[in-house]
């Protein structure tokens, strides 16, 4: 009777349960009409005629046909000539980005430089991201003029916007362990950055350059479309031209080309950041 008359009271004694206030949606049901407007804004403003995108497959495939059927191999050396120059431009345009952007974003690292000098080089970073490379190509046009150079210039400096936030980024999420040891020495900033921060921040830097020259090989045939050379400007010539077969054979060496660089460079990224 008595362990009874305990249980009850222990019952009714018990505090109540309180459970936690239901989450709020409105930020997500605001975000999801915005979105949803925009879309129907979009959709309904552009000058686009639906009804022809029926016959999208087949124009489709009748190019595919002109392009595929017959290439013409007979300027294949040429066009073997033309991708080199666009992975040279892709190439010299990732070192150039590189060479600039590391030692940038390193400096815009919270804990590397100083505030106003984070806030200005990010700044300078977030305006680079915004200018499409080929914006970037056709003002170079007018000082450097229609050359490779151009390409690999303009690619140079589009990537470094990237590069930057990516070094930055990357240095941030270091653990702060060896940073404190080389302080604990009695190092400065610029021990700090050269024993602490950069052996352990090299091979993903390493393999962010390799992820920019990808993105170079395929942005330097787009660049070629605006006259800055390589295979980009051949292929919009025999385009304007209409010589589909041509244009066929460069788009296969565009895309096994492409393939291969992606394979090999995938295959050296992942060699550095997981070892042998």
């Amino acid at each position: 009777m008595s362990d009874t008359l305990e249980n009850r009271t222990r019952t009714t004694t018990s505090p109540a349960v309180v459970l936690p206030p239901r989450p709020s949606r409105l930020a997500q049901t605001v975000a999801t009409a915005v979105v949803g407007l925009v879309l129907l804004v979009s959709v309904t403003t552009l000058d686009v005629e639906w009804a022809e995108l029926r016959g999208l497959p087949a124009a489709v495939g009748e190019y595919g046909v002109l392009m595929f059927a017959d290439p013409d191999w007979s300027r294949l050396p040429r066009a073997l000539f033309e991708m080199w120059r666009s992975i040279s431009m892709a190439w010299l345009g990732a070192l150039l980005c590189v060479v600039v952007s590391i030692p940038l974003g390193m400096l815009a690292a919270d804990g590397v430089g100083p505030a106003w000098l984070r806030l200005a080089l990010r700044g300078v970073f977030a305006v680079i991201r915004a200018v499409p490379e080929v914006i970037i190509a056709l003002v170079l046009l007018t000082v450097t003029g229609l050359t490779p150079f151009t390409g690999a210039l303009a690619l140079g400096i589009a990537g470094i916007g990237t590069q930057g936030k990516w070094t930055y980024e990357t240095i941030e999420t270091l653990r702060d362990g060896a940073a404190d040891a080389v302080r604990a020495a009695g190092g400065g900033r610029t021990a700090v950055i050269r024993w602490a921060l950069w052996p352990a921040a090299l091979p993903a830097l390493l393999s962010f350059a390799l992820y920019r020259f990808e993105i170079n090989i395929r942005m330097s045939a787009v660049l070629g479309i605006v006259g800055a050379g390589g295979i980009g400007s051949m292929l919009a010539n025999y385009t304007n031209y209409r010589a589909w077969d041509t244009v066929g054979m460069l788009l296969i060496v565009v895309v096994v080309t492409t393939m291969v660089v992606d394979a090999v460079s995938g295959a050296l990224r992942r060699r550095i950041m997981e070892g042998p």
